[in-house]
């Protein structure tokens, strides 16, 4: 990780500028960002704009974090844009990217390959010194807030706000949904510095009669352009807020007008965002896949489980630097059996490492190999009905995996 612009902004002035070939906009946030970048992007290709989405991490393959209209790109243009942005760099004197950099490049020289008309940017951490902020956004997005990343980011809520909004433009729209009072105090004296437009979520919108069920979100959001009445396949009350920002800031685009109602109600009703409460049907039980890396995703999913009356049994892993304590604490007691697994990354905690952490929350917990096998064990008790794979986005990312080759007959 290296948090900074002046390799990113190099590396695009040898390319040619591919970012500033397209309109952009940015999400940045703590949770709920690449939920609402899907929805923005959704709706904008709905409305007929030939449309790009960046996010990160992935959750099997890299090609995910580069998709246009409705498909990833594939291996070979990944590679292409790879080259480029590689051959630019070495160029003396070179410039060394990191991962995260070369992916941003290339995203970038995909986007202006394709001649996009929009191009949705999940900010990857903070926002002011993410190589994300390179770009001349239109619109600035800017989702919940809460503690995390304290180290790079700083140890309060308004420290963390700051970073968040280094995204602002000058005389562009800013979008922000946090309603905590010292979030709010930072962004408007940021944008009153910037000389961006503020708009307030918790202000300018209002979701009255929310349904949620296991397949989907229903919701009436009404706005300051007009009513909707919306579904989105994404699951929980978080995931309305979620679409309501997309639906929000889709309003605020350059041109937004030629959205109309119709299509922001097919594009809310048609995103795809894996690995969020994803559900999948195997054997007689269904396995959700939640990336609630962080207390207050967790939070979020606990408050899905009590929506919907659902105790189900929970596959738990995490990263050892993560508050591993405060993301287990809200689906401790909502858990009926926990395994804790291990996870294919050297940042992550050992299940006997979590279990020490949490072992007075549940002191039953068990331990399992591999996340497949404990999906398997649970699946095999006789009284299974409803698991959910919880915790970092890299053991989502593995059991997506698992669910997807074919190991267990008939998920879907």
């Amino acid at each position: 990780m290296k948090l900074g612009l002046a390799a990113i902004d190099a590396v695009c002035e040898r390319l040619d500028r591919p970012e500033r070939r397209f309109e952009s906009a940015l999400v940045a946030g703590t949770n709920g960002k690449g939920s609402t970048a899907a929805t923005l992007a959704s709706i904008a290709q709905a409305g007929g704009l030939a449309t790009g989405l960046y996010t990160s991490p992935h959750l099997i393959d890299s090609t995910e974090r580069i998709r246009i209209g409705d498909a990833d790109v594939s291996p070979e243009e990944l590679d292409a844009a790879l080259e480029e942005t590689f051959a630019a760099a070495d160029r003396a004197p070179g410039v060394p990217l990191t991962y995260f950099e070369a992916m941003t490049s290339a995203a970038f020289v995909c986007f202006a390959r394709r001649r996009l008309d929009l191009a949705v940017l999940e900010v990857g951490l903070g926002g002011r010194y993410d190589a994300t902020n390179v770009v001349p956004a239109s619109l600035s997005v800017v989702t919940s807030i809460a503690l995390d990343h304290v180290e790079e980011l700083g140890p309060t809520i308004e420290s963390i706000s700051g970073e968040k909004a280094g995204i602002f433009r000058s005389g562009r729209p800013a979008l922000v949904e946090s309603a905590k009072v010292e979030a709010r105090r930072v962004f408007r004296d940021t944008a009153e510095r910037a000389g961006a437009v503020l708009h307030e979520l918790v202000d300018e919108v209002r979701i009255d009669g929310l349904q949620i069920t296991l397949s989907d979100s229903r919701f009436r959001l009404t706005t300051p352009v007009r009513e909707y009445s919306l579904l989105t396949p994404l699951l929980g009350a978080h995931q309305a807020r979620n679409a309501a920002t997309g639906v929000r800031a889709a309003e605020l685009l350059p041109g937004s007008r030629a959205i109309g109602e119709e299509a922001i109600a097919r594009g809310v009703r048609s995103v795809r965002w894996p690995g969020r409460l994803e559900r999948f049907r195997v054997r007689d039980g269904i396995v959700f896949l939640d990336g609630c890396h962080n207390p207050a995703g967790a939070s979020a999913l606990a408050e899905f489980l009590d929506a919907t009356g659902l105790r189900p049994d929970l596959v738990f892993g995490a990263m050892a630097d993560k508050d591993v304590e405060g993301m287990f604490a809200p689906l401790a007691g909502r858990a009926r059996r926990i395994r804790i697994v291990p996870i294919g990354s050297p940042r992550a905690a050992t299940p006997n490492e979590i279990r020490q952490r949490v072992g007075a929350a549940r002191p039953d917990t068990q331990a399992s190999d591999s996340v497949g096998a404990a999906i398997e064990e649970l699946l095999g008790a006789r009284s299974a009905e409803t698991i959910i794979v919880a915790g970092s986005l890299y053991l989502v990312g593995e059991a997506r995996a698992v669910l997807l080759s074919g190991r267990f007959d008939g998920a879907s």
